[in-house]
């Protein structure tokens, strides 16, 4: 789970990334959720898109290839989305530390 400071971060990073995962009219194939599994385990960070003729909405395509990946959904605008996770074996973002909690 992201804290919001975590959060904010990796929206800032998200904003000079490519849009490489492009969900279409299959909705989400296996396909997508293989090349989004690369995609993170090399990038840590991804951005995709919902197209016009996608049959589901961002907020669901983000949330399903989340969990379909065991990523974090970042944000979703309009029909862009943005996922990360944290590559255990060769992580390349480092995000700043989440405050603890008493």
């Amino acid at each position: 789970m992201l804290s919001s400071k975590q959060r904010a971060f990796l929206r800032s990073l998200a904003a000079d990334v490519d849009t490489i995962v492009m969900v279409g009219k299959g909705g989400l194939t296996d396909n997508i959720v293989k090349q989004t599994e690369d995609a993170l385990t090399a990038r840590e960070l991804v951005k995709g898109k919902a197209l016009e003729t996608s049959p589901a909405d961002a907020r669901a395509c983000a949330e399903q290839l989340a969990a379909a990946t065991h990523a974090d959904v970042v944000q979703v605008i309009g029909r862009k989305f943005v996922l990360f996770r944290v590559n255990k074996e060769n992580p390349v973002i480092e995000l700043p530390k989440a405050k603890g909690r008493k």
